[in-house]
């Protein structure tokens, strides 16, 4: 059997990190018929068709013409509320509202409101008269009605699905003459309406191994848009489960303020604010297209596209998950406070997302400023209480291999654990789990040890002296596939080092190592070599160690490690001696002077003559004398002194007498 081949895209793709699209390719997305899964709203001011004049200035009134329909029978009443500007009904206004026989709900202020509609109004609706239906049987021809009836138009707006209107009064005189309907036309001046959004699409994998379900909103902003911000309130069923997911799409210029009141994983693109935070966390890059979003939700393990909504760019979105069956059970009641606290350490974690995984590890830090909206938190755990964080004044840190703590492997390309945060209030411990994925990235690992243990990698490389190197990388499809290419060490203005190529030793001082058997994907290569400067070279101070691996198919992945290189002879950054060194040298110098004190001791003890009695003439200080050594010492050449005629003691009877 020939070797097996591997798709070339789908791997250059994951190497430039953009999402396969050939993943999308079994989802294909359809209009939900059955009754959706969620309710979307969002606030905007363009229409489908509009227009503006100023044609009504030379009359007795401004006239709004508002002509609304449905894709879908409405559940609750339209409600439209008319505000004057400056809150001053200074000019009598009229409103013609075209819904066929809709329920409406119309507010104002302006208790002069003239109102013609073939809605049913429903009651506390404000008007001053009601002068009937608009006499049209067709909706286009509504707006010549009412050029007819009042001789000018102040706006006219066409409106598709909509849930809440918001219209100012007011004109403009730099408008033009006659109000022409234009496509897409902007209604910002006068207009504001909350849409209920009725084109949502959704589909599902055909080879479905997880139920995991993701909701995709994706906001279609012109280039010209004003609008940069976007508030987005979501809303879950009370028995609602946590595994799904809600992608948000935009310009990288955006900025999402996040509200909800439940549980989900975020994968937001542009800048996000939740409430708990007051910093502007940073979202990531997110394809603008339909199946490269589909295949993104895919990677991220989600086999289910529940819903995908396509809308125009807005300031307000309105989303709420809808619970589809209902089983009535007595429940205990809970209190609010409760609920909420056990809800946000769920929010604050899968928002600040504070685990990463390589190949063999799971690191997780947090910020104990971070944590401050949940209160209360003495300890941290993963599944296995025995994997505690440690935590000082400013951080919680927890790192472990993936093969313990609990940690599964369930899936690909992720590792599975909880976080299991204990809060203390009022002297009772209580605990909260919040379950998490963390993604394993699809790259080479490259580390540098001391040992043949290999623990406690390192990135300094001693010159003469032999390191040990590994380079890892999971592969979940064919991990035998993987082969090392080639290693090297390189620095610059120097030619590269070839270390290992084609899995062989190449070179002096290196040999290959036999590397652990591969689980769960992951292959492992591993090294040891000895860094020898060639004679002529000076020694630099960095160097780069790459490897790369690859596939049957030449696809390449590449690492780089950067390392610093000491030379074990001429230590590095010298910065004069240590307390050790100096008491070292203190120590040798007053042995030194021990001893040579004991050995001039013992030679004058072995050399001297005892003097004379007193009275007996004594020479002088001279070589010959009973002291030989100490007057050489003192008198080392010249004359010897004359006797002298005066008893005096010799100078080594003083000095044997002291």
């Amino acid at each position: 059997m020939g070797p097996r081949s591997v798709p070339l895209l789908p791997l250059l793709l994951a190497l430039l990190g953009r999402p396969d699209p050939g993943r999308a390719e079994s989802c294909d997305l359809q209009p939900v018929t059955a009754k959706p899964p969620v309710t979307l709203s969002y606030v905007t001011s363009t229409v489908p068709r509009g227009c503006v004049s100023n044609s009504s200035m030379g009359t007795g009134h401004e006239v709004h013409v508002l002509s609304a329909k449905w894709s879908k029978d409405s559940p609750v009443p339209l409600e439209v509320t008319v505000t004057p500007r400056a809150g001053v009904c200074s000019r009598l206004a009229v409103l013609v509202l075209f819904c066929t026989d809709c329920s409406a709900y119309i507010k104002s202020q302006c208790s002069n409101l003239i109102i013609h509609t073939d809605a049913h109004l429903i009651m506390d609706t404000v008007r001053a008269s009601d002068p009937g239906p608009p006499m049209v049987s067709k909706r286009e021809k509504l707006l010549d009605w009412a050029q007819d009836v009042y001789q000018g138009i102040t706006s006219y707006s066409e409106l598709q699905d909509p849930h809440k209107v918001r219209l100012h009064l007011g004109e403009d005189a730099h408008s033009p003459p006659v109000c022409i309907p234009q496509e897409h036309f902007n209604a910002t001046l006068h207009l504001e309406t909350e849409v209920l959004f009725h084109g949502m699409k959704g589909c599902s994998r055909s080879d479905a191994q997880s139920t995991r379900a993701a909701h995709i909103i994706q906001l279609q902003s012109e280039l010209s848009s004003p609008i940069t911000e976007v508030e987005l309130k979501l809303k879950c069923p009370s028995n609602s489960v946590g595994d799904q997911m809600l992608i948000l799409q935009s310009k990288a210029n955006f900025t999402w303020r996040l509200f909800l009141e439940c549980s989900i994983q975020l994968l937001v693109s542009g800048n996000y604010i939740m409430p708990f935070s007051p910093e502007m966390l940073r979202g990531e890059h997110l394809p603008d297209t339909e199946q490269d979003l589909i295949a993104k939700a895919f990677e991220k393990n989600c086999s289910v596209i529940a819903s995908y909504s396509a809308i125009p760019a807005s300031t307000h979105i309105i989303m709420k998950i809808l619970e589809h069956e209902t089983v009535e059970t007595p429940v205990a009641t809970t209190p609010l406070d409760t609920i909420q606290s056990q809800d946000l350490p769920r929010q604050v974690l899968q928002t600040l997302k504070p685990w990463k995984c390589t190949d063999e590890t799971m690191e997780i830090v947090i910020i104990r400023s971070h944590l401050e909206p949940i209160k209360d938190v003495v300890n941290i755990t993963l599944r296995d209480i025995s994997c505690q964080a440690e935590k000082n004044a400013t951080h919680f840190m927890l790192k472990s291999p993936l093969s313990h703590c609990g940690t599964s492997l369930e899936g690909r390309d992720y590792a599975n654990n909880e976080l299991i945060l204990s809060l203390a209030k009022d002297a009772v411990l209580r605990s909260v789990r919040v379950g998490f994925q963390c993604e394993i990235p699809r790259e080479l690992f490259l580390r540098l040890f001391p040992t043949a243990d290999f623990k406690a990698p390192q990135t300094e490389l001693e010159i003469n002296k032999e390191v040990f190197v590994q380079a890892s990388m999971r592969w979940m499809d064919h991990p035998a596939d993987l082969q090392l290419k080639e290693c090297s060490l390189s620095a610059a203005g120097r030619e590269p080092v070839v270390l290992v190529r084609g899995g062989e030793a190449h070179g002096a001082g290196v040999a290959v190592l036999e590397s652990p058997t591969s689980t769960h994907g992951r292959k492992v290569w591993r090294f040891r070599f000895t860094y020898t400067i060639p004679e002529g070279h000076k020694p630099f101070t960095t160097a780069r160690l790459t490897c790369k691996a690859g596939l049957q198919n030449d696809t390449i992945f590449e690492k780089c490690l950067e390392v610093t290189v000491k030379d074990g002879w001429r230590p590095l950054n010298y910065r004069g001696l240590g307390l050790a060194a100096v008491l070292g040298i203190t120590f040798g110098a007053f042995l030194i002077g021990a001893l040579l004190t004991a050995g001039l001791w013992y030679i004058y003890s072995h050399t001297r003559e005892y003097p004379p009695p007193l009275g007996t003439p004594v020479v002088g200080w001279g070589r010959a004398h009973a002291c030989p050594l100490l007057g050489c010492l003192l008198f080392p050449s010249g004359p010897s002194p004359q006797v002298s005629q005066r008893p005096l003691p010799s100078i080594c009877t003083v000095l044997a007498r002291l």
